[in-house]
């Protein structure tokens, strides 16, 4: 019997909600610059399956790795960690 391993999960911002039971999250991580030796802040954007179409724009999510769902979706809104005012 083969163990699986850990999936990965981030935690992102919606910033689209226009598809049905998809949501576009932004992931944001800083990396260290390697000639200035500053932090810059870098952005992913992940389309991410919501199943039942709870997510809204500004919610703050926790998205986990998936098999690959559709083209472009291959995460999956775990939970909704806190909600947009």
């Amino acid at each position: 019997m083969k163990k699986q391993g850990m999936r990965r999960q981030l935690l992102a911002t919606v910033v689209s909600n226009k598809m049905d039971k998809t949501v576009v999250v932004m992931a944001e991580r800083m990396v260290k610059h390697k000639f200035y030796h500053k932090y810059v802040r870098r952005r992913s954007k992940f389309s991410s399956h919501d199943e039942n179409n709870a997510c809204r724009i500004g919610d703050k999510v926790l998205i986990t790795e998936t098999r690959p769902l559709s083209r472009s979706k291959k995460w999956r809104v775990s939970k909704i960690v806190q909600k947009a005012i």
